[in-house]
């Protein structure tokens, strides 16, 4: 039977409008990391914690935490959460969605004096997007003791470096490197968050339970030719970088057609001091290659390259692939899944499991606790746009669902199937 009552639903979507007036842009959505509009939206979030039943503090990577004690002193902790952070002209609910549904969550457990057997933390973090530093993750890194040395010295298109980005924001850069987390005390991480595809609506479902967060590889391919004169070099005399990276650009469109589970998008190519009348002596071209199975994507990437350096010997020409950003795959844990597809069946619903082709912070956390991921249907899976769009009632899904496994979850059932 259809459930009637989304006033959590509705609670959690005025809160969502209300979290979009923190902006740089006055006419949309552009909330970037360390900036005005940041602290703006965690003195929100953190409010919200507050009314909720949260101690609330903010740590040396700017994440807002809010904490909700255990019944029993010195229990797990189970985080929740995502990010406040967005990418320029935004939606509304990408990352957002994920903070708002774990506080409403919590103030729902609050309200009826419940404690449960592990504490919960809701974690706002501020720099999932990586919009305006060249570093992505950095709240969920620190937890996961991932930031390494010149992590701090990243700077942005001014030429702030992130350590004094973080001092201004009112934080202490010295203390990143210590925010690492026990994973012996860290029961898991569990993020509602827009599915960013269209699997769900083509389902017809609200919710689906994520598999995997795909892996990631990014390179730059420098592609070099040799110039000369549109009107006067014979066509099989020419050494064309543009045409042979346009053939290699169409042989990364057939190895993922070609390829279950991997998809690759070609999103910039640019030709360095390029003219109508002269022969491309030089291209440079992105690649994104993604994969729930590092193995799938490895291979791929290494047909890729023979494939490329076959076209590059028949065209005259040379290829040079720089890697600039390589990320595994992160397996959701079977505990946290099943626990999921459990609150699924209990709602009445299909629990459909998918993998996800977008990064997230779990990506970090997985190297801390298990990690398990709850997508919300997204009208025609459009992310990191103003168009983004998810109803009242599918977010009310997920918000009670979100209570219901909360109230369902035993530390050591999870920690024994997620082995």
């Amino acid at each position: 039977m259809q459930h009637t009552d989304t006033a959590l639903g509705a609670g959690v979507m005025a809160r969502l409008d209300e979290l979009a007036r923190a902006s740089a842009d006055p006419d949309g959505l552009t909330r970037l990391y360390l900036t005005p509009a940041h602290a703006a939206a965690a003195r929100q979030v953190t409010a919200w914690m507050e009314e909720a039943g949260m101690s609330v503090r903010r740590d040396a990577a700017a994440t807002v935490i809010g904490r909700y004690e255990a019944a029993i002193p010195g229990a797990p902790t189970l985080l929740l959460g995502s990010h406040i952070d967005t990418v320029r002209n935004a939606g509304r609910y990408d990352g957002n969605l994920g903070v708002v549904v774990a506080i409403a969550a919590v103030e729902a457990l609050h309200r009826t004096a419940e404690r449960l057997p592990f504490a919960i933390e809701v974690l706002a973090f501020g720099d999932e997007e990586g919009v305006r530093f060249p570093v992505t993750l950095t709240g969920s890194r620190a937890l996961a003791g991932l930031v390494g040395p010149g992590f701090l010295e990243a700077r942005d298109a001014d030429g702030v470096s992130l350590a004094q980005a973080l001092t201004e924001f009112g934080c202490d850069p010295a203390g990143v490197s210590a925010l690492a987390r026990d994973p012996a005390a860290t029961l898991g991480y569990l993020e509602v968050h827009i599915e960013q595809g269209p699997v769900l609506e083509d389902a017809g479902l609200p919710v689906g339970i994520v598999t995997a967060i795909a892996g990631a590889s990014r390179l730059v391919v420098t592609v070099e030719g040799r110039a000369g004169h549109a009107g006067t070099v014979p066509m099989t005399l020419r050494r064309d970088a543009l045409a042979a990276s346009a053939e290699m650009v169409l042989a990364v469109e057939a190895e993922a057609l070609g390829t279950p589970d991997l998809v690759a998008t070609v999103g910039q190519i640019e030709v360095p001091r390029g003219a109508v009348n002269v022969i491309p002596a030089r291209t440079r071209f992105s690649l994104d290659l993604r994969s729930p199975s590092d193995a799938v994507r490895h291979a791929a990437l290494a047909r890729l390259r023979a494939t490329w350096e076959a076209i590059a010997a028949r065209r005259g020409v040379t290829v040079e692939a720089q890697a600039s950003y390589d990320e595994p795959a992160a397996a959701c844990a079977p505990g946290l899944m099943d626990a999921l597809a459990e609150g699924v069946a209990r709602l009445g619903l299909a629990p459909l499991r998918l993998p996800s082709g977008a990064g997230h912070d779990g990506l970090a956390l997985a190297g801390l606790c298990p990690i398990a991921m709850l997508f919300v249907r997204c009208a025609g899976g459009l992310s990191h746009s103003p168009a983004e769009s998810v109803t009242q009632a599918d977010v009310d899904v997920a918000t009670r669902l979100l209570v219901d496994v909360l109230r369902h979850l035993r530390p050591d059932s999870l920690a024994r199937s997620s082995l």
